[in-house]
């Protein structure tokens, strides 16, 4: 008995008690103009293709990763699988989802229908002959009254024998363990005193950079799409937006320091900075690097100016490239004895006290979320622990080859007197090259006791993520699993940021090859 259906956006299968006598369910469907079918059991649901999220290091057949209502979903593609020509998805490309320990979607060229089958019907594959590995087949289906038989493909075994890595980790309790254990953060010995240097985030408002101490930086985040207006304040105080469930005033410097107007665009950017428990959204055109300057390049802003303008919050000046570049240093609790502000803190304490909010639930308990630098390869968003990063500065014109140096070093440029190396993460991870350009950053790390400069398409933010929405992510490789092993899911944000463990960037022989080349 054949029974077709029209099918939805999705569709969920299940068995039907009333058929589950001696016959079996099996979903079919079409791959490169074969029929092929699937035990109905294992077959969760049946989607369309979903968007997904590419993972470096991940076999070829993986498209990425999907998100399912909330839960991570691998997507497969059976056509790279199988070594069939590639094709664009249309309206007919479903995604069979199927639990083998952990569900997985398979992307089909089409579902055909559902159909029970009498055991007399199932037969075995010997001697049959296909474009399929008959290995990867656990039974013919020969249908009375059609022509051409249906061939079942056992998927179990071809996560065992394409996926092998999956399968071995899927099945290994203590590798599981080991694999999406949290590192824990340690002391680099061998890590310069930074006491002579002072860490500052630099941002970009007309043109023109400014910065502050990074430890009053609380996260760095996208414009709100909504902002509540605040009444009788001054135009440098664009109004209350809400993160994550708490309520902090927005403040423009363009306005603040009376700068010529320009249309917020997708550069654009939120500092949250924060003093004695109160914080402000720091509206920027663009922030552009993690800065580690010496002490004796800042230099305090003239006395004459912060009593003759309108430059109190200005109160220091960084001297850098020799005095070409100038940077504006912040103070940050001079932002919050103005006015305006004071006025739109009270405000915000007004309205938590209206909904009824526990003061104590304003500042997010650092237990339950982890702060991550976000940063961009590919079409794809990464995330490193912010502690981890040593500093984030821009690539210079050109790097310095070194000769017979390993093949994963893209060069070496000089920071401040140090040799620096430089990998491109692009490389690393075995995503394509792409040309030089100017959002371009090199993040820094120290690995194994060496400074190590890694290239990234672009740093984007520093973002809180509650430790509810990082989950572990599905396990694709071994190397992917211990360098790429946790996800956060933003699901509400439509955004899924794969979490590196900064420790695995590099593996013990090519830190052992970079020492060696600093000490020739």
């Amino acid at each position: 008995m054949t029974a077709d259906f029209e099918l939805p956006d999705v569709t969920t299968v299940s068995e039907d008690p009333q058929q589950r006598d001696l016959s079996q369910q099996f979903v079919t469907f079409i791959l490169n103009g074969e029929q092929f079918a699937v035990e109905m059991a294992p077959v969760q649901e049946i989607i369309r293709v979903p968007l997904t999220v590419r993972v470096p290091l991940a076999p070829t057949a993986l498209f990425g990763l999907a998100n399912l209502r909330g839960k991570v979903l691998p997507i497969i593609s059976l056509r790279r699988v199988f070594q069939f020509m590639e094709l664009n998805h249309d309206d007919s490309t479903r995604a069979l989802v199927i639990d083998l320990g952990q569900p997985l979607g398979f992307v089909v060229d089409k579902v055909a229908s559902v159909i029970s089958v009498e055991p007399s019907q199932i037969e075995s594959v010997d001697g049959i002959r296909s474009s399929i590995d008959s290995n990867l087949l656990s039974g013919v289906l020969r249908i009375a009254g059609q022509k051409n038989m249906i061939m079942v493909l056992n998927f179990k075994q071809l996560i065992a024998d394409e996926f092998r890595e999956i399968s071995e980790l899927s099945q290994d309790p203590l590798l599981q363990k080991a694999v999406h254990s949290v590192s824990q953060a340690e002391d680099v010995a061998a890590d310069e005193d930074s006491s002579d240097e002072r860490q500052l985030v630099s941002f970009s408002v007309a043109s023109q950079e400014y910065a502050v101490d990074i430890i009053d930086v609380q996260e760095i985040v996208q414009i709100p799409d909504d902002v509540a207006q605040i009444p009788k304040v001054q135009g440098h105080v664009l109004g209350i937006m809400t993160l994550r469930e708490r309520l902090l005033p927005l403040v423009s410097l363009r306005q603040m320091f009376r700068l010529p107007e320009k249309p917020m665009d997708d550069r654009s950017r939120v500092v949250v900075v924060a003093v004695q428990g109160n914080a402000i959204g720091v509206v920027t055109d663009a922030v552009s690097e993690v800065l580690r300057v010496p002490h004796n390049l800042i230099d305090p802003m003239p006395a004459l100016l912060t009593q003759e303008s309108d430059l109190s919050e200005i109160s220091q000046i960084c001297r850098l490239n020799q005095g070409k570049r100038l940077v504006s240093v912040i103070d940050v609790e001079s932002l919050f004895k103005v006015s305006s502000i004071k006025q739109a803190l009270e405000e915000v304490q007004e309205m938590q006290q209206q909904e009824q909010s526990d003061c104590d639930d304003i500042d997010t308990n650092e237990e339950d979320e982890e702060q991550v630098v976000v940063f961009h390869l590919a079409n794809g968003e990464f995330g490193v622990p912010i502690e981890s990063v040593q500093e984030i500065v821009r690539i210079p014109e050109e790097l310095t080859a070194v000769p017979k140096a390993p093949a994963f070093i893209e060069g070496i440029i000089n920071l401040r007197g140090l040799v620096l190396p430089v990998i491109d993460q692009r490389k690393r991870l075995g995503l394509d090259s792409i040309a030089r350009h100017d959002r371009q950053r090199i993040m820094v790390f120290v690995l194994g006791g060496v400074r190590t400069g890694f290239i990234v398409d672009a740093v984007t933010e520093v973002l809180k993520i509650p430790k509810k929405l990082i989950e572990p992510a599905p396990r694709l490789s071994a190397e992917q699993a211990r360098l790429l092993g946790r996800v956060a899911n933003l699901e509400q944000q439509k955004r899924m940021i794969q979490l590196i463990e900064p420790d695995h960037l590099m593996d013990n022989d090519e830190q052992q090859k970079l020492g060696a080349l600093l000490t020739v």
